[in-house]
């Protein structure tokens, strides 16, 4: 059975974007019940400033927490970071895994990362050599890789360049990210093969939203191709508030059926996922839950769970 690994971005991808500012009880709570699930790889903070995501002002609080109550590894706890200063604060909360947010167009990168490419691809290559001097695991962002919400289309090879370029820096994995969820399957299955032979595929994930309904066919697609990192976020909730059109993240309970569908194994308990979902929609304040919910809770309970 092949494995695939779930990279769970609910806490910070997941919630940025929400109107209510959960409390950190709340997200705390959510995360003893993923961990409690089986989920192992959790990103867990952004260390932005308070003002721009009110919903990230407690990331090193979060982030001082998780690794304290569940010592690495097989835990890993990864904290979004922009620029030096996100990453002095990361490494004070005892982060030992980062994520940094890079764009593959230059509108989005102004809109999101408030700089230039030239100088976001500066910033980056330093955090990346930072990183290494201090032992700390790096994973890259590759944003708009196929639709930029300014741009609109991104070409295939404008992201094939840039990956190759950040991956030549050493980096331990690279999430390519269909930011507004527009991506259609066959572009999303054809540029993850390409970059699979380029790169290496065992270290290649895809983050994938499902505005236009197209998250399960894209991510079946990059399945295909041999992607074996998905993320994901429970509920499907997430959004960028710097990304126009954005709609919430793939579901990491319909990737759990998915993948339970095509026989993979990812260590994730599906029911005791679904039983924080009453916990995600009081902390944020409405209904919550992926398309298999529906089915989820009027399924008969003579049938078998995942049939």
């Amino acid at each position: 059975m092949e494995i695939l690994t779930l990279c769970e971005v609910g806490l910070r991808d997941g919630l940025q974007n929400e109107a209510r500012v959960v409390e950190t009880e709340t997200k705390l709570d959510l995360l003893d019940g993923l961990i409690e699930a089986g989920l192992t790889y959790i990103e867990t903070s952004s260390y932005v400033r308070p003002s721009a995501v009110p919903q990230m002002a407690d990331s090193d609080l979060m982030m001082r927490e998780a690794t304290a109550a569940y010592p690495q590894p097989p835990n890993r706890f990864t904290g979004l970071v922009f620029n030096d200063k996100g990453y002095d604060r990361a490494l004070a909360s005892g982060c030992r895994s980062i994520a940094i947010a890079m764009t593959v167009t230059e509108s989005f990168c102004n809109a999101n990362n408030r700089m230039t490419m030239a100088q976001s691809m500066a910033i980056s290559r330093r955090l990346v050599e930072r990183a290494h001097r201090d032992g700390i695991w790096v994973r890259i962002y590759l944003s708009t890789a196929w639709v930029c919400p300014f741009e609109g289309y991104t070409p295939p090879q404008k992201t094939i360049g840039m990956a190759e370029e950040v991956w030549s820096w050493g980096i331990d994995e690279l999430s390519i990210a269909d930011t507004i969820g527009f991506a259609s399957p066959l572009d999303v299955g054809k540029l993850m093969e390409t970059l699979g032979r380029r790169l290496d595929m065992s270290k290649l994930a895809v983050h994938l939203h499902d505005t236009q309904a197209m998250g399960l066919a894209n991510v079946t697609t990059a399945l295909q191709a041999g992607v074996r990192i998905v993320d994901s976020s429970i509920g499907g909730l997430g959004g960028c508030p710097f990304a126009p059109g954005a709609a919430g993240n793939l579901a990491t309970e319909d990737v759990l059926l998915l993948a339970y569908k095509l026989n993979m194994h990812t260590g994730v308990d599906l029911e005791k996922l679904m039983t924080l979902l009453p916990t995600l929609e009081n902390g944020v304040g409405h209904p919550v839950g992926g398309r298999i919910r529906a089915w989820w809770e009027s399924r008969s309970q003579n049938l078998e769970v995942l049939s």
